[in-house]
């Protein structure tokens, strides 16, 4: 899609604050109008679009894409999106322990298991720990606990930890990203952990190592997302 538009302006309308291309209001996908209170976020929306050159590039705006999905998607269908959040609790990827190498045994311990104690005070849900790749069951109060964390979250939250929770493979993780208790690269680091570990042994191939820039840069893009809907 090329770009006809030539001015890019951020209007106060109500509810909040809209983008308009050459005055003309900015819609999601599904035409839904693009309305929202946080004024950093829409302003980061109209930069995107603003840097547009002579052709549209949808996944080089970030903030845009999140916005239209928490309109769109997140919003109508609010209780699906959430189970299936918190449907990763039940296999929360740092909740599985290696039998072997000592060294990641340590480093798993290391990173991981202050991030489990942590969601069992902040959230009272104490998950166990197992070795080995079987799943095995949850205490069913420390999941219905992470259900009611990530139901009380609004629309915009709700779309951030979506996303980290999908590329970390941990829920734990993007909550204790959404709680400050780490930042988007050690969050993407704990997430990885195992994998940093075999390239550390083996090498990386180019495949896997833009899998991993990619994983990155999500992360870092939700991140930014959740603090600017929160300004």
């Amino acid at each position: 899609m090329k770009r006809i538009y030539r001015i890019v302006t951020v209007e106060a309308v109500e509810g909040g604050f809209q983008v308009a291309l050459d005055g003309k209001p900015l819609r999601t996908p599904a035409r839904a109008p693009l309305v929202l209170p946080q004024r950093a976020l829409i302003d980061g929306v109209a930069a995107e679009w603003d840097a547009q050159a002579g052709t549209i590039v949808p996944h080089g705006m970030p903030l845009m894409q999140f916005v239209s999905t928490a309109i769109d998607r997140v919003r109508p269908q609010r209780q699906r999106v959430a189970a299936e959040v918190a449907q990763y609790a039940a296999t929360d990827l740092i909740c599985y322990r290696a039998h072997s190498p000592v060294e990641l045994v340590a480093r798993q311990l290391r990173v991981w298991q202050p991030l489990v104690d942590w969601a069992g005070m902040r959230f009272g849900a104490p998950l166990a720990v197992f070795t080995g790749v079987m799943p095995g069951p949850q205490p069913l109060g420390a999941l219905q606990a992470l259900q009611v964390a990530i139901e009380g979250l609004g629309d915009l939250e709700l779309t951030a930890l979506q996303a980290v929770t999908g590329a970390c493979g941990s829920l734990v993780i993007a909550l204790a990203l959404m709680e400050g208790r780490v930042d988007a690269d050690q969050a993407w680091a704990a997430s990885q952990l195992d994998e940093t570990y075999q390239i550390e042994k083996w090498g990386e191939d180019a495949e896997a190592a833009s899998r991993r820039r990619t994983l990155l840069q999500d992360i870092r893009n939700a991140a930014r997302f959740l603090e600017l809907s929160r300004s």
